[in-house]
């Protein structure tokens, strides 16, 4: 009865601060910030470092992984382990300070079924000097122009329209109209080569063998 009054359950234990590592690990590292002697408590914090490298033995040795594991030691600790580390220690106001936020993109294209990227190509491209190189990446945008409409629109379209639309986009700068552009089969023909293959015929045929030399009454 003893036993069962003094079971320690883990929602009446403190929080533990980096869970992966688990209760006995925390144990340790408040035991390495209660030793009083610096000797003995450097010991201590290099043995405890030394027992979570073995938790992934092929990057133990690796400079990177050690700095690592030295400022998950100090996390645990919460800052309070004193000891003397092989790497700068990270504080722990760097550790919370916010990152900056992510500048997404606000524009809103006309043409939305070509995305933001091929915008950003066509005005790389209007910055080119005029030649070969400037022709391949003209043509090559115009392609993936055609891709991206057969994607999100019809499965036709003429190339005109195509021209037409990086001739707007290009602000005039482009204009690629009498050439031709891969035939929209082609694409097609790779769009359906990727798609999954219908296996109702395959479940049908084995259902038929399942049933064969079964009795019919």
């Amino acid at each position: 009865m003893n036993l069962v009054e003094n079971l320690e359950y883990n929602t009446e234990r403190p929080q533990l601060i980096i869970p992966e590592y688990g209760r006995h690990f925390q144990k340790m590292v408040d035991h390495a910030v209660s030793i009083a002697d610096d000797e003995e408590r450097n010991k201590v914090a290099k043995s405890i470092i030394s027992v979570m490298g073995n938790l992934q033995p092929h990057l133990r040795d690796v400079p990177d992984f050690q700095h690592k594991l030295w400022d998950q030691l100090f996390i645990m600790s919460d800052f309070k382990l004193d000891v003397k580390s092989p790497f700068p220690i990270t504080s722990k106001e760097v550790l919370q300070k916010r990152p900056e936020p992510l500048a997404y993109p606000q524009n809103h294209p006309k043409y939305r079924f070509y995305g933001n990227n091929i915008k950003r190509m066509i005005d790389v491209a209007v910055q080119w000097e005029k030649g070969d190189m400037r022709d391949g990446l003209e043509y090559a945008i115009a392609n993936h122009m055609k891709k991206c409409y057969l994607n999100w629109n019809k499965d036709m379209v003429d190339d005109s329209a195509i021209f037409d639309h990086l001739f707007e986009l290009s602000d005039g700068q482009i204009d690629l109209k009498g050439e031709s552009l891969t035939d929209s089969g082609q694409f097609l023909k790779n769009r359906i080569a990727k798609t999954p293959r219908n296996n109702s015929n395959k479940k049908g045929q084995r259902n038929n063998n399942n049933n064969r030399g079964k009795k019919r009454y």
